[in-house]
């Protein structure tokens, strides 16, 4: 039970960690792109950004779940062998007595893998921050997108754009002919129509 408490009591600051990737790599991406993202995020969408961003994509699925299924499968294999000398080197003799339970040897070596699985998400983050920034930046300066949305605004006006990102208040894209980040406040669209065959050039 009180290894089942650690955790709970962890959670909040894993959720906190997550939040502050999240705004890294928002801020990473965006810098490449002259826009400071806090002046058109709220607090629910710099909240909800890390579970976003985990859930957006099958890749990082699958990132999270490695690293997860990676934290319990070396663990199973350090305890089971925990009298072999190879396991006893990572381990460190001298934390354990040679009749160490299990659950003592876990209890020793999460906040480990704790530290080994921030150090992978904030490999992660950083890195599709800096790809994202840099593909969209790319994709601007050769005008080389293909149009995922039809744009219909309040007004009246349509656009066929290439819609990069949006949250809750705005949405950022970019139109034919354009080298300009568009953003717009998502109560001025109307409609979003999906398309996926017309490029930009």
């Amino acid at each position: 039970m009180k290894y089942l408490e650690k955790i709970q009591t962890l959670l909040p600051l894993g959720y906190l960690y997550l939040i502050l990737l999240g705004l890294l790599k928002e801020g990473l991406q965006y810098h490449q792109l002259g826009i400071n993202i806090l002046n058109y995020s709220s607090i629910t969408d710099i909240l909800i950004s890390p579970v976003a961003e985990m859930f957006a994509s099958p890749i990082m699925i699958a990132v999270i779940i490695l690293f997860i299924g990676f934290y319990f499968i070396v663990q199973a294999i350090l305890v089971k062998n925990r009298h072999k000398n190879w396991a006893k080197k990572i381990l460190g003799a001298n934390r354990f007595s040679q009749d160490a339970s299990k659950q003592e040897i876990q209890k020793a070596i999460f906040p480990v893998f704790i530290l080994i699985i921030a150090w992978q998400l904030l490999s992660v983050f950083f890195g599709v921050g800096l790809s994202g920034g840099k593909l969209i930046l790319k994709g601007i300066r050769q005008n080389d997108f293909t149009c995922n949305y039809k744009l219909s605004f309040n007004s009246g006006k349509s656009e066929d754009a290439y819609v990069f990102d949006m949250n809750s208040s705005y949405c950022f894209y970019i139109t034919k002919g354009s080298k300009n980040i568009k953003i717009a406040p998502i109560e001025a669209i109307s409609n979003f129509e999906l398309i996926n065959n017309q490029k930009l050039k």
